[in-house]
């Protein structure tokens, strides 16, 4: 594995791979990897000749400041983690390669109520953020495939949505949410969980699974209520549990009213903030292909 910390460097080795008519994908990460990163590798290197996996914290997606402060960095363990999985380079780039002096990184696009509901609505800017650092870290790697998880739903459609206002080249490769023994989606905010708020954890993909089980038998609306009084009772304090469809992010009434439908939902346990989500209804493949 090749490890990179300047944009010139990383540049100059990849021209060479693209003159070689080989594929590059790329996988974005903050970090503090687990299986569920190192999945997103590995569908990398079945599709692709060359797997950039990059390690960057952006501090521009952190609306909260003591959160960026608290978020792991475990860059010793990251690389041993990659190694294992015959991840081609890594990119580790100080936030001055990143966001250099005298260039403008900044995006103007509208990415409309996709930005502004669920997530956007408790993390104002963050999405601003996040949109500004994968943009600038694909025009840096320049890749043909970008891969990303299931499990920041909303942060794919804001990308999906990126790429197709910029006429992007890049394809973007939705993969499935990897989740514990227990059903616990895989994040690396699981690791600060007290003992109690782990085992509880569970809870919220039980819930998601429960409400996929009886579409039949309630309306989206009185599932919603279900859930945010189900996480509430168990200790947990729910922003949100929201049944949308899966394109627009718009909130259904009947679950008869997309043929693609979602359930997202975003919890505190405790002083960390886990997320979650389930399709629940799914007529379009290419969504997540």
């Amino acid at each position: 594995m090749f490890l990179f910390k300047k944009v010139a460097d990383l540049q100059q080795y990849l021209q060479k791979v693209s003159k070689e008519k080989k594929t590059i994908g790329f996988v974005p990460t903050m970090g503090a990897l687990h299986h569920g990163h190192l999945s997103l590798v590995n569908h990398a290197n079945s599709q692709t000749d060359c797997t950039v996996v990059s390690i960057f914290v952006n501090p521009t997606q952190f609306n909260d400041k003591k959160d960026l402060e608290k978020y792991p960095r475990t860059l010793g363990t990251d690389i041993e983690m990659l190694s294992s999985v015959q991840t081609t380079v890594l990119f580790v780039p100080s936030v001055e390669e990143i966001y250099p002096k005298g260039l403008d990184t900044t995006l103007d696009l509208d990415f409309g109520q996709l930005s502004t509901v669920l997530e956007g609505a408790f993390r104002p800017g963050h999405f601003d953020g996040m949109a500004q650092v994968v943009h600038r870290l694909l025009d840096i790697v320049k890749p043909d495939q970008l891969f990303m998880g299931q499990k920041d739903f909303q942060q794919l459609t804001i990308v999906r949505s990126m790429l197709e206002q910029l006429n992007h080249k890049t394809e973007l490769v939705v993969c499935p949410i990897i989740r514990e023994a227990d059903g616990l989606a895989m994040s690396s905010r699981n690791r600060r969980l007290t003992p109690i708020y782990r085992k509880k954890a569970v809870l919220l993909s039980q819930i998601l699974s429960k409400v996929k089980s009886n579409l039949d038998n309630r309306t989206p609306e009185s599932m919603s209520k279900m859930a945010m009084k189900a996480l509430t009772e168990a200790g947990f304090k729910p922003e949100y549990f929201e049944i949308v469809d899966g394109i627009t992010l718009q909130p259904i009434k009947d679950f008869s009213d997309a043929t693609f439908v979602i359930a997202l939902t975003a919890a505190w346990a405790g002083d960390i903030r886990l997320i979650d989500n389930m399709i629940l209804k799914e007529a379009q493949k290419a969504i997540l292909a």
